[in-house]
Protein backbone atom coordinates (compact mmCIF):
# COMPACT_ATOMS: atom_id res chain seq x y z
CA UNK A 1 0.00 0.00 0.00
CA UNK A 2 2.79 2.48 1.08
CA UNK A 3 4.16 1.69 -2.66
CA UNK A 4 0.89 2.93 -4.25
CA UNK A 5 0.75 6.37 -2.01
CA UNK A 6 4.47 6.70 -2.95
CA UNK A 7 3.95 6.33 -6.65
CA UNK A 8 0.95 8.27 -6.82
CA UNK A 9 2.36 11.20 -4.83
CA UNK A 10 5.86 11.33 -7.41
CA UNK A 11 3.56 11.45 -9.85
CA UNK A 12 1.62 13.85 -8.66
CA UNK A 13 5.38 15.92 -7.78
CA UNK A 14 6.05 15.22 -12.00
CA UNK A 15 2.96 16.62 -12.61
CA UNK A 16 3.82 19.62 -11.00
CA UNK A 17 6.64 19.96 -12.53
CA UNK A 18 6.17 18.54 -15.96
CA UNK A 19 2.52 18.83 -16.21
CA UNK A 20 2.17 21.76 -18.55
CA UNK A 21 3.95 20.09 -21.16
CA UNK A 22 0.96 17.79 -21.14
CA UNK A 23 -1.64 18.18 -23.77
CA UNK A 24 -5.16 19.73 -22.58
CA UNK A 25 -6.91 15.87 -22.15
CA UNK A 26 -4.14 14.46 -20.29
CA UNK A 27 -3.87 17.46 -18.08
CA UNK A 28 -7.56 17.02 -17.33
CA UNK A 29 -7.94 13.18 -16.96
CA UNK A 30 -4.79 13.22 -14.68
CA UNK A 31 -6.06 15.74 -12.48
CA UNK A 32 -9.58 13.93 -12.38
CA UNK A 33 -7.69 10.63 -11.45
CA UNK A 34 -5.13 11.84 -9.32
CA UNK A 35 -6.27 15.06 -7.64
CA UNK A 36 -10.08 14.28 -7.70
CA UNK A 37 -10.01 10.44 -6.74
CA UNK A 38 -11.87 9.36 -9.46
CA UNK A 39 -12.24 5.67 -10.84
CA UNK A 40 -11.23 4.59 -14.36
CA UNK A 41 -15.06 4.18 -15.32
CA UNK A 42 -15.78 7.82 -13.31
CA UNK A 43 -14.12 9.64 -15.76
CA UNK A 44 -14.99 7.33 -19.27
CA UNK A 45 -18.10 8.15 -18.15
CA UNK A 46 -17.66 11.68 -17.63
CA UNK A 47 -15.50 11.90 -20.74
CA UNK A 48 -17.96 9.86 -22.89
CA UNK A 49 -14.92 7.80 -23.84
CA UNK A 50 -14.25 3.94 -22.97
CA UNK A 51 -12.44 3.06 -19.92
CA UNK A 52 -9.37 1.86 -22.21
CA UNK A 53 -9.04 4.87 -23.48
CA UNK A 54 -8.89 6.57 -20.05
CA UNK A 55 -6.36 4.00 -19.29
CA UNK A 56 -4.33 4.82 -22.14
CA UNK A 57 -4.36 8.39 -21.52
CA UNK A 58 -2.84 8.03 -17.99
CA UNK A 59 -0.41 5.47 -18.81
CA UNK A 60 0.63 7.68 -21.51
CA UNK A 61 0.62 10.47 -19.20
CA UNK A 62 2.99 8.76 -16.98
CA UNK A 63 5.15 7.49 -19.61
CA UNK A 64 6.17 11.53 -20.58
CA UNK A 65 6.12 12.68 -17.00
CA UNK A 66 8.63 9.63 -16.22
CA UNK A 67 10.77 10.84 -19.36
CA UNK A 68 10.91 14.11 -18.85
CA UNK A 69 12.02 13.71 -14.98
CA UNK A 70 14.61 10.53 -16.84
CA UNK A 71 15.85 14.08 -18.60
CA UNK A 72 16.03 16.67 -16.50
CA UNK A 73 16.05 15.38 -13.12
CA UNK A 74 14.17 18.69 -11.69
CA UNK A 75 12.03 16.26 -8.81
CA UNK A 76 14.65 14.56 -7.92
CA UNK A 77 16.85 17.60 -6.94
CA UNK A 78 14.29 19.14 -5.66
CA UNK A 79 13.27 16.22 -2.81
CA UNK A 80 17.07 16.03 -2.40
CA UNK A 81 17.07 19.92 -1.54
CA UNK A 82 14.04 19.49 0.44
CA UNK A 83 15.12 16.55 2.31
CA UNK A 84 18.87 18.54 3.20
CA UNK A 85 16.93 21.65 4.40
CA UNK A 86 14.83 19.52 6.41
CA UNK A 87 17.89 17.75 8.09
CA UNK A 88 19.37 21.14 8.68
CA UNK A 89 16.49 22.66 10.56
CA UNK A 90 16.70 19.34 13.00
CA UNK A 91 20.24 20.07 13.45
CA UNK A 92 19.41 23.78 14.28
CA UNK A 93 16.33 22.59 15.89
CA UNK A 94 18.74 20.65 18.60
CA UNK A 95 21.45 23.61 19.02
CA UNK A 96 18.77 25.72 19.65
CA UNK A 97 17.65 23.53 22.51
CA UNK A 98 21.17 23.71 24.22
CA UNK A 99 21.69 27.28 23.38
CA UNK A 100 18.86 29.71 23.15
CA UNK A 101 20.75 31.64 20.11
CA UNK A 102 19.47 34.84 18.40
CA UNK A 103 21.57 33.81 15.06
CA UNK A 104 19.93 30.03 15.27
CA UNK A 105 16.38 32.22 15.77
CA UNK A 106 17.00 34.02 12.57
CA UNK A 107 18.61 31.11 10.27
CA UNK A 108 15.53 29.15 11.66
CA UNK A 109 13.34 31.09 9.95
CA UNK A 110 15.37 31.50 6.59
CA UNK A 111 14.86 27.90 6.79
CA UNK A 112 11.05 27.60 7.49
CA UNK A 113 10.62 30.64 4.49
CA UNK A 114 12.38 28.06 2.17
CA UNK A 115 10.58 24.98 3.40
CA UNK A 116 7.68 26.84 2.79
CA UNK A 117 7.80 28.56 -0.53
CA UNK A 118 9.84 25.60 -2.24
Amino acid sequence: MTQIIEKRAFLCLLFDFYGALLTEKQKFVFDLYYHNDLSLVEIAQEENISRQAVYDILKRSENILYDYEDRLHLASKFIKTNDKLVNALNIINNIEQENNSDKLGKLKQIIHSVLKDG
